[in-house]
């Protein structure tokens, strides 16, 4: 009964906001038409430039700044000190929806210690500010001559404004003082502003160390027993001991490390000897990045020897010691691969690094970020909650981040963004988030959608209101629902067609593939240098956003993922043993019809063997035209029930947001492992069965069990006898009717075939 309600309460709801693009709406100006998934947003606009000849106080000084008030709204610029000519080049957004008034007015004044003292202001009826429509050219800014409280003018004192009407279509709406945080200080402004970030481009370098030579160990009758440590940044790893133990070790093993472009520290190559437990420095490198080849295919690079220097410390002071050790390295910047920084599953690139191997675009993803709806409370303001949201959306190497909407529950962005698509195959995510640094803590997540592309009709808009669903240590739970408009246009057909005939990775991960290991610890390194570079910009986009719109961590076990993940499998099986189940109901004549129409359906297949393919091709075709009208009409979300969130206990849960390494007591621990090694236990057990059935297919004529092989392979030689004197017709009807004879010729026994198969010997015995 509970279900009905649940499933609602998550689900997908189509929505019709007043876009240009849905339909909705017809007609409009050129900004409407280009900002047609986004619900247009009228704006009074006032840019404060300059002011000059400001008259000074009885103190003979003047810190002037301007105050710009429209009904209940009042922003204010900086101060300069003792500044009589200031500039400021400061614009305000006040959104007309929320304007109570009929006229604004500028004041300019003069900041004081105990009372600011008014200079002069400038009054605009709201009647005769003009209209801006971009492409126009943005309005000329005018002199104005200020006057007193009595609306005289003053002698001396004019203030540079620009007053017009707009929408979020305008240049300054990114860089503007909006009205809806007007709590908002002015060193908070950069905090919420809205901005678009590129990914720095990201490099893998693959050091191959091949030999030393010359080594100087401390003890000179002592074989050392040497490695190579590579240092890149952040990022260390070891060679294993050379099999040579000797002054001239070899080692030919290759080390992969992520860099991202500008290059900031140098690579540091160290040469170590293991003395017992400890390590010995032999020798450094240090090699700048510039030095560095760039490789675009799995060509070889030539390989160069570079002398190691060594360090001794004599008094205090380091003293270089001069000597002939060298090492032979093969240094490549590898262009040709792609660096991941998501998940495989749902990556939203799959270039490569290099800019000359890309291909042309074949089409353009657009995303309108309208609104947001019942958002939960992330923080208490005044007694209540509150939560000042932004979202960030991800496709490629461009992040965007919208402004932050002040104290609302309900947010209105109504902004509207645009990606180059080079593969049809990919996601783009849109994450929710409270900004928490304007009260001096961190970003927390409100909930993601991710939208993959290939499920989305070329030019269709898709307006719809997701769910943003998390789960958290006490259960799944709605967070709220983000308003999204998405239209993905295609530029060539033919050319995104032909996308789906090539590989998903680019040439590189096929001719020279990373192993798994390589693969998890490049992710891990290549979601670290994302979180600190984007973390540098301004405003920065923080690591913790990062790091949740990456799935950090998403690779930690879970009970619940692998239940998630067993209900998946069992889903994509349940056609094969449904079609089991069915064919065992029709050699039992459960239904006597159906059983006689297969037998006439065979008996002919057998009689014109020909049509067996393209019956089944036949076949296929008609499913496909069946199930083209249950065809899904909107895009894919967030699934608590395929998530098997709907239904985790509060310890799986626990478990689950645990950190990693656990901080949970020895008992709970415990009982966690006894959990998890019975879990492994029926997965080792299964994964056994499969291989004991391959092992019996293989003994069957490798003559583990001589008499067993030798029986079948009698039977080998009787069976082609005998389909050799029978035509092939009269073998597969027999065989055919054998299978569907009616019940009352069968027997409960197993038949000789599963009987000998089960016989056979497998390698389950000669296990520990």
């Amino acid at each position: 009964m509970q279900k009905g309600p649940i499933q609602e309460e998550f689900a997908l709801k189509q929505t019709a906001p007043k876009i240009v693009g849905s339909g909705v709406m017809i007609g409009g100006d050129k900004v409407t038409v280009a900002y047609d998934l986004v619900e247009q947003m009228e704006y009074l606009y006032v840019r404060v430039v300059k002011a000059k000849e400001l008259t000074k106080d009885v103190t003979g000084s003047c810190d002037p700044y301007v105050e710009v008030k429209v009904g209940n709204y009042k922003g204010v610029t900086k101060h300069f000190e003792k500044k009589t000519n200031p500039e400021w080049n400061y614009v305000f957004a006040f959104s007309q929806d929320r304007l109570q008034a009929s006229f604004i007015e500028v004041c300019l004044k003069d900041k004081d210690v105990v009372l600011d003292d008014l200079i002069g202001r400038v009054i605009f009826d709201l009647v005769d500010v003009p209209r801006r429509v971009p492409p126009d050219s943005s309005l000329a800014p005018q002199w104005y001559r200020l006057e007193d409280k009595r609306g005289e003018k003053l002698k001396k004192g004019e203030i540079m404004l620009a007053v017009w009407k707009g929408t979020q279509a305008d240049e300054a709406f990114s860089d503007a003082w909006h009205s809806d945080a007007a709590a908002v200080g002015s060193e908070g402004i950069s905090r919420i502003r809205g901005k678009v970030y590129l990914s720095p481009r990201l490099w893998y370098i693959r050091v191959n160390v091949i030999e030393c030579q010359d080594l100087l160990p401390s003890e000179k009758n002592r074989q050392p027993e040497c490695c190579v440590k590579v240092i890149c940044g952040n990022q260390a790893l070891k060679t294993k001991i050379s099999p040579i133990k000797s002054v001239n070790p070899m080692w030919n093993e290759d080390l992969v490390f992520v860099v991202a472009e500008p290059f900031e520290e140098p690579l540091v190559i160290n040469v170590e000897d293991k003395v017992g437990s400890n390590f010995e420095f032999l020798g450094k490198c240090v090699l700048p990045f510039s030095t560095v080849p760039r490789r675009l295919d799995n060509k070889p690079v030539p390989s160069k020897w570079h002398n190691l220097e060594k360090y001794t410390v004599v008094e205090g002071e380091k003293k270089e010691t001069k000597f002939a050790s060298k090492i032979h390295l093969r240094l490549s910047l590898d262009g040709g691969y792609h660096v991941l920084d998501e998940s495989i599953h749902y990556s939203s690139d799959f270039k490569p690094t290099s800019k000359l191997l890309w291909k042309s675009s074949i089409g353009l993803l657009e995303l309108g970020i309208i609104s947001a709806t019942g958002l939960s409370a992330m923080k208490s303001k005044d007694g209540r909650g509150t939560t000042d949201a932004y979202c960030v959306a991800k496709y490629g190497q461009k992040w965007v981040r919208t402004r932050t909407i002040i104290d609302s529950l309900s947010p209105k962005w109504n902004e509207q963004y645009t990606w180059e698509v080079h593969d049809p195959c990919t996601v783009m995510t849109v994450g929710v988030f409270d900004n928490g640094y304007l009260q001096g803590g961190k970003c927390s997540s409100i909930g993601k959608v991710r939208i993959r592309l290939s499920t989305l009709e070329t030019e269709k808009v898709y307006t719809h209101s997701y769910p943003l669903i998390v789960l958290q240590p006490s259960g799944v739970k709605k967070m709220g629902e983000v308003q999204l408009a998405v239209r993905f246009s295609c530029t060539s057909y033919i050319n995104m067609l032909t996308k789906y005939t090539q590989p998903l990775f680019p040439k590189m991960h096929y001719a020279h593939p990373l192993s798994i290991s390589q693969q998890d610890f490049l992710r891990f390194q290549t979601t670290q240098i994302l979180s600190t570079r984007l973390g540098r910009a301004e405003p920065p986009l923080n690591k913790e956003v990062v790091e949740y719109m990456l799935d950090v961590g998403s690779h930690i076990w879970s009970i619940r993922r692998a239940k998630a993940n067993f209900f998946r499998l069992m889903y994509v099986v349940s056609p094969l043993m449904a079609i089991g189940k069915w064919f065992d109901q029709i050699c039992h004549w459960k239904n006597p019809l159906t059983t006689i129409l297969i037998h006439i359906l065979f008996v002919i297949l057998v009689l014109y063997p020909e049509l067996i393919v393209p019956t089944f091709f036949l076949y296929l075709f008609f499913i496909g035209i069946w199930h083209y009208r249950l065809k899904p009409r909107h895009p894919p979300h967030m699934d608590i029930h395929l998530s098997h969130a709907h239904a985790v206990f509060p310890d799986d849960l626990d478990e689950e947001f645990d950190t990693f390494p656990t901080t949970r007591g020895s008992d709970k621990v415990r009982m966690r492992y006894d959990r998890l090694r019975s879990v492994g236990g029926r997965v080792q057990t299964v994964i056994g069965d499969l291989a004991t059935q391959g092992e019996r297919f293989h003994s069957l004529l490798s003559w583990r069990d001589p008499r067993a092989s030798a029986l079948f392979v009698a039977f080998c030689l009787f069976a082609a006898i005998a389909m050799y004197v029978t035509p092939f017709q009269i073998v597969a009807l027999l065989t055919g009717f054998y299978l569907l004879r009616h019940p009352r010729f069968r027997q409960k026994l197993p038949s000789l075939s599963t009987n000998f198969f089960k016989r056979l010997p497998a390698r389950a015995d000669c296990m520990l």
